[in-house]
């Protein structure tokens, strides 16, 4: 059984990014639902999430629901905002070198399914990739506060790509249908 996290960024009193009508928090729910939909086809996987609602979960408790979950990744997903466009993933700082090679494996399988300017595979003390301790990656899907990638944010069809993209990678690493 192949045990995946995913934890939607911020949520409840935290929005996370907000801009051009739109809350970080609730597009980091969407995409989580909408991949634990697909990781879930496949009878081998069993997926939990850090909130599955409007809820505070502060950063320390997300990643230790992940580690008594015993999970083999964990995914958080989040929306970037600060005038850029497109899509970069994280690991933390001093990852191990599998966990480099799950983000390359991730990061190139969402590029694959959104046609969108790649920022790269970057490194960051973001506490739950530090706080975690199985591999894990921090994925900022598009910008929120950018009028053309918060327009994508608002399609369905493109939500669900970002979705798969996260699901193929995800997919690939662990011998996965979907």
């Amino acid at each position: 059984m192949v045990r995946i996290f995913i934890d939607p960024g911020h949520g409840g009193n935290d929005p996370g990014a907000v801009a051009n009508g739109l809350e970080e928090k609730n597009i980091t729910l969407d995409l989580s639902l909408r991949l634990q939909a697909l990781l879930e086809a496949d009878a081998n996987v069993e997926v939990q999430l850090s909130r599955n609602d409007d809820s505070d979960v502060g950063l320390s408790a997300r990643a230790q629901l992940a580690n008594d979950f015993g999970a083999d990744y964990f995914v958080s997903i989040h929306v970037n905002a600060g005038g850029g466009t497109g899509f970069e993933s994280f690991i933390y700082t001093s990852a191990p070198t599998e966990t480099a090679t799950y983000q390359t494996t991730v990061h190139q399988a969402i590029m694959q399914e959104i046609d969108v300017t790649d920022r790269g595979e970057k490194a960051a003390n973001f506490a739950v990739l530090r706080e975690t301790i199985m591999p894990a990656i921090l994925t900022e899907n598009m910008f929120i506060d950018t009028a053309s990638d918060a327009e994508r944010l608002t399609d369905d069809a493109f939500l669900q790509s970002i979705a798969l993209g996260h699901a193929r990678g995800i997919a690939e690493i662990f011998g996965l249908t979907i």
